[in-house]
């Protein structure tokens, strides 16, 4: 059997979809193929502990988003972009995403034409369904269904949610999000709450969470308590450090540090983020930490020029990495301990390149297998002080 036909056994589109570059590979194979990337990478600062795989490696993403849109005859469809292209690929289950999510999209397709609601055209602007976004909260079984629109009216939109409920009792919120532009984002700024509280709520390591259509929250999470445990036993808190959470996000970290920490600023250039955050760490009573709507590195840059202390730098920064500005400024600063969590260790290597230069070490490091069937891998760093 050629690659092609293997893939195509597991997951008829997979070919098209491009998502899972590795589904034609066990999962041990996927676990060793990127033990052995990581290695590699990380040969010149640190030897690697061994990769953190997952026991059941499938359904495992708790944000599922569908994009919209008609075949030639008019009937709608829903699935992903083909790889490289704004071509869709009908998709009504996904091996790696929650099922009651791809569920609940299937549903939404189907009472479309009965609601007299067209799947938005790209080409023509016409239509009023661009995506439907769902989000499971893994531990409180809460789900919130977000449809995005291109414009703010929606026909019978009391009765399109009474005959989505009919079908889904178990979702808690619905929101519409508005997305009238010409761009290839898929949430728009305008938001309605048309059924249930607009937000849902999951525990993670022990803390209960806000999560909003827009803010981020890791899609894994299994894998997010293994990898932020991994991170706390780095940061080796004693309840006597100052803690920095950079690109804080909705607080996850930083409130998962504040139970150890004397106290913990967290930093997020997300308004809707810093939204959460504050009130997450109100939901869960803790005092000791503050959150600050800024840039990381300019904020950092702030706290070394009115000669603040830092004992412990949490930073989690995007797909690209850090920035040369915030690199220099975490050095000015100079924290005993920097943890550093990435989603590409290519980014990370170049950080870490700047920071060894700049009197860091590498003293452990961990691959954590956040995104099975995918070539990605998550990883975990501790850097120390040169004394």
């Amino acid at each position: 059997m050629s690659e092609k036909e293997t893939k195509q056994k597991i997951c008829p589109v997979a070919a098209k979809c491009g998502g899972c570059q590795w589904i034609n590979k066990s999962y041990e194979e996927q676990l060793k193929s990127k033990s052995q990337n990581f290695h590699k990478l990380m040969e010149p600062y640190c030897r690697p502990e061994a990769i953190i795989g997952m026991e059941d490696p499938k359904h495992y993403r708790n944000k599922v988003h569908a994009v919209f849109g008609e075949d030639k005859r008019h009937n709608a469809i829903s699935g992903i972009y083909e790889e490289r292209s704004h071509r869709i690929v009908p998709v009504d289950s996904c091996l790696i995403e929650n099922q009651k999510a791809d569920e609940i999209i299937v549903s939404i397709r189907g009472l479309l034409k009965s609601f007299k609601i067209r799947p938005y055209n790209e080409d023509t602007g016409f239509g009023l369904l661009r995506h439907v976004l769902v989000r499971v909260g893994f531990f409180t079984g809460e789900i919130m269904v977000v449809l995005v629109l291109s414009s703010p009216i929606m026909p019978s939109k009391n009765n399109f949610v009474k005959a989505l409920l009919k079908l889904h009792p178990e979702i808690t919120t619905i929101v519409v999000n508005v997305n009238d532009r010409d761009t290839s984002m898929i949430l728009g700024e305008r938001e309605q709450v048309i059924y249930g509280k607009g937000y849902i709520e999951d525990r993670l390591c022990g803390m209960t969470f806000r999560i909003s259509p827009r803010s981020f929250y890791q899609v894994n999470p299994i894998q997010t308590e293994k990898l932020y445990a991994k991170a706390m036993e780095y940061a080796g808190l004693t309840g006597r450090e100052t803690v920095l959470d950079a690109y804080c996000g909705t607080g996850t970290i930083g409130m998962i540090a504040s139970r150890n920490a004397a106290r913990v600023l967290g930093v997020e250039l997300n308004k809707d983020a810093v939204r959460d955050a504050v009130s997450n760490a109100k939901r869960n009573q803790i005092s000791n930490i503050r959150f600050y709507l800024n840039d990381a590195g300019k904020f950092l840059l702030e706290m070394a020029e009115e000669k603040m202390s830092l004992d412990v730098l949490l930073m989690d920064p995007p797909r690209s990495g850090s920035s040369e500005e915030f690199l220099n400024a975490a050095a000015k600063i100079a924290p005993e301990r920097i943890v550093y969590i990435s989603c590409n260790p290519v980014s990370l290597v170049r950080d870490l390149k700047l920071l060894t230069k700049k009197g860091y070490r590498t003293l452990r490091c961990v691959a954590i297998d956040m995104f099975p069937y995918t070539d990605a891998v998550e990883a975990v760093c501790l850097l120390s002080k040169l004394r």
